[in-house]
């Protein structure tokens, strides 16, 4: 089955791009045919680190989110990666409303998955609150919980918002922490999560032995989440 999987949050800084780079990184690594479709038109993440693999994709222009669909239906065994930038979940609602989208993917057997990436802000659960008020079971769900901005997650857990999502089968999957001048150094140069945690090239990765090894324990320990949610 050909799923679509939706990196959001709405929310700015969450580190939707982050979790996008990781999952095209996991397909890679398992050989898992995908495409990445990135809808930051001034500093698209996919775009940049895994150009090969991803195209624009405009919000507001329904002809350019029909193609994500197109996509997923030209081959059943393609992963379908949609980085979406903040501010776009109201066109990205309108589309699905107006198109019958998932309607459509139901009927075609495309999964259509969502996954809300959080910090440990009050913002992220009030989102995740309204994301549930709109869909309800009409998607599946994936709670991110991002280490690497913020690792106390107590607001959700007492909002009520986390059992609410489960009960409509939402997995939850966290994004370890990361020292702070690996990630800076990745971003910096551009480089691809599986050249920081393998090349021993510092001239390209600007890391140095220990941080490189950080990076691969990151790495693995960011797989292993993946792994139990059967991407």
């Amino acid at each position: 089955m050909a799923t679509i999987h939706f990196i959001g949050g709405e929310k700015g800084g969450v580190g939707k791009s982050l979790v996008a780079r990781l999952l095209a990184q996991y397909f890679i690594d398992h050989n898992m045919p995908f495409l990445g479709f990135d809808s930051d038109r001034s500093h698209g993440a996919l775009l940049r680190f895994y150009p090969d693999y991803a195209s624009p994709v405009v919000i507001d222009r329904y002809e350019s989110l029909d193609a994500v669909v197109e996509s997923a239906t030209d081959d059943a065994d393609r992963r379908i990666i949609v980085d979406l930038a903040a501010q776009t979940h109201q066109p990205l609602v309108q589309w699905m409303e107006e198109s019958g989208m998932l309607e459509l993917a139901h009927e075609s057997g495309i999964a259509v998955r969502y996954w809300h990436v959080m910090d440990s802000g009050k913002d992220s659960v009030d989102l995740l609150s309204k994301l549930l008020d709109r869909f309800d079971n009409q998607l599946g769900y994936v709670l991110v919980l991002n280490q690497l901005r913020g690792d106390d997650f107590d607001i959700l857990e007492k909002s009520g918002q986390k059992e609410r999502a489960l009960a409509l089968g939402a997995r939850v999957a966290t994004v370890p922490r990361l020292h702070d001048s690996a990630m800076a150094r990745i971003d910096a140069r551009s480089t691809s999560f599986w050249a920081a945690a393998h090349s021993g090239d510092k001239e390209l990765t600007g890391l140095g032995l220990l941080e490189r090894q950080r990076v691969k324990v990151w790495l693995r320990k960011a797989y292993a989440e993946l792994a139990n949610l059967e991407v």
